[in-house]
């Protein structure tokens, strides 16, 4: 009997331990695969005689701005440099108002007959720009 114990305890230990071990696995990978890893493509390049030629020292600096709901300043950026390399748009709720959920519900008494709902609608722009620093 003591044995049949034992051989339990030690059964259950190694799926324990073997549990342990997958999911610190798990982990390193998660972390692994979360991390980006930036490629610098600008590197100097050798022709065949030897010499060494290097790409342009301009530098880009790439940045996203969104401006919702009538508000629009992209001259700003565009006066300062910047030029836009993709515009999009989507559709996007600028206010919400709260209204009763029945009508027969007052909304100062029962706060949980209260639904809130959008009231207005807007646009939001997203622009990628880029600028040579």
């Amino acid at each position: 009997m003591n044995y049949n114990l034992h051989n339990f305890y030690a059964l259950k230990y190694k799926k324990m331990n073997r549990l342990k071990q997958l999911s610190q696995i798990f982990l390193v990978l998660i972390f692994l695969t979360s991390c980006k890893t930036s490629i610098n493509n600008e590197d100097p390049l050798i022709n065949s005689e030897g010499n060494i030629n290097e790409n342009n020292n301009l530098e880009k600096k790439r940045m996203e701005i969104k401006f919702s709901c009538g508000e629009d300043g992209i001259s700003e950026y565009l006066d300062n440099g910047w030029i836009i390399l993709k515009e999009d748009s989507q559709e996007k709720i600028c206010t919400w108002k709260s209204v009763p959920a029945t009508k027969d519900c007052d909304m100062e008494k029962d706060k949980g007959c209260k639904i809130t709902k959008p009231d207005k609608l807007g646009e939001e722009k997203i622009y990628l720009l880029e600028k040579l620093l």
